[in-house]
């Protein structure tokens, strides 16, 4: 386990250090449309903060015992679900682009759907652990837990983020299977699930056209397949090596958004192949280390938790990095610890810590799988 651990904190602060680095870099030639002033150093000062803010957040996780929040379950996710509606209120909601995502708070914003991803995985662990002996019911497995998830996902969506909407299915659907449902009764439901979000995308001309750009990039060269084009251009100018730190000519007004959801294409441009994969390393390592500290849990819900908050940051890596790299349609997602965005930066440490204290309360070495009750840890349980 300390190895796991170690190994953990080791590629989340390698990533955060990078994220600092490339988002000053991506963000040096950004100027503000109405004073003309350079605002990447403003960028780099509210990320550190939420940066410093989400390491104290880190550290309180794994100082406590996570049974508080299988305790404060429902109080959590009460709280999210009310942070995401107040998204859509005057006042405190922001809309930007058409999309209601933020709410207004002193001196910055903040983004609700980030945490709800936390609250989400915290509730359906609560559920999968308090109801593991009837997972394999249709009501049970599938109608309640699936209220529970359309609760938060039904907000989201409305925003409209398809993206987020999409990622927490994923990780909701990873978390129910292995917490006993059985894996046919998820079929009709996911066959239901894509027929409405085909049903939506066929009724939203500009994800549609992010579907269509996708496809055929060459009929959307200067309007929607631009970040993707580009972002493929500054990869692949990066070569081995890169350009140089600084010396990428994407962020000159090239490639859009290249400090957030892009910002993986920077890294190939100044850093290179070498860099790229390093990150790719990174996040595969620490999917190896949180599912090694779900293996070792001491009870179903430490699992779940472990393993909401493993695939939750592994899920959204590999489709950040699809979407740079034109493997998948634009989502809008972060790539976690190192795009701009305070929200993501919290949530992602704020996970991270429950990963340490998680593992911080594992059971010991010493203790055989036999030892387990039956489903009481679903990775020991196919083990044994």
């Amino acid at each position: 386990m300390k190895v796991a651990v170690t190994t953990l904190a080791f590629c989340v602060t390698s990533l955060l250090a990078l994220g600092l680095v490339m988002l000053y870099s991506s963000s040096m030639t950004l100027v503000d449309n109405h004073t003309h002033a350079q605002v990447g150093a403003h960028m780099l000062q509210m990320q550190v903060v939420w940066c410093a803010l989400g390491f104290l957040a880190c550290v309180v996780m794994t100082a406590l015992d996570y049974e508080l929040l299988r305790r404060f379950a429902w109080p959590i996710f009460i709280g999210v679900i009310f942070m995401s509606a107040l998204v859509f209120v005057p006042h405190f909601g922001m809309q930007v682009n058409g999309a209601h995502r933020w709410i207004r708070l002193p001196g910055m914003t903040f983004q609700p759907s980030e945490i709800s991803k936390i609250g989400l995985i915290i509730i359906l662990a609560w559920y999968g652990a308090r109801t593991q002996r009837k997972m394999n019911t249709f009501v049970k497995g599938i109608i309640i837990p699936g209220i529970i998830m359309a609760a938060v996902l039904g907000l989201i969506f409305i925003e409209p983020d398809r993206g987020t909407t999409i990622l927490l299915a994923a990780v909701g659907g990873t978390m129910l299977v292995l917490a006993g449902v059985r894996w046919w009764h998820l079929i009709p439901v996911g066959c239901a699930a894509i027929g409405a979000l085909v049903y939506s995308l066929a009724h939203d001309g500009m994800r549609s056209g992010r579907i269509s750009a996708w496809l055929h990039p060459e009929a959307h060269m200067s309007d929607k397949a631009l970040q993707a084009v580009q972002a493929k251009i500054a990869i692949g100018s990066g070569g081995l090596t890169g350009l140089g730190l600084g010396d990428g000519r994407q962020k000159l007004g090239f490639l859009p958004e290249i400090h957030s959801d892009f910002i993986f294409a920077n890294i190939g441009e100044e850093l290179g192949l070498v860099a790229t994969l390093f990150v790719i390393l990174a996040f595969f390592l620490i999917a190896v280390c949180g599912m090694y500290i779900a293996y070792r849990a001491r009870d179903q819900f430490g699992c779940l938790l472990a393993i909401g908050v493993t695939t939750l940051v592994s899920f959204q890596a590999v489709i950040n990095i699809g979407v740079v790299t034109s493997l998948l349609p634009n989502k809008g997602l972060a790539l976690p610890f190192i795009s701009a965005g305070g929200s993501s930066l919290l949530a992602m440490l704020i996970g991270t810590g429950i990963l340490f204290s998680v593992a911080r309360h594992a059971t010991p070495a010493k203790v055989s799988l036999s030892d387990f009750i039956h489903n009481d840890n679903p990775f020991a349980a196919k083990a044994a």
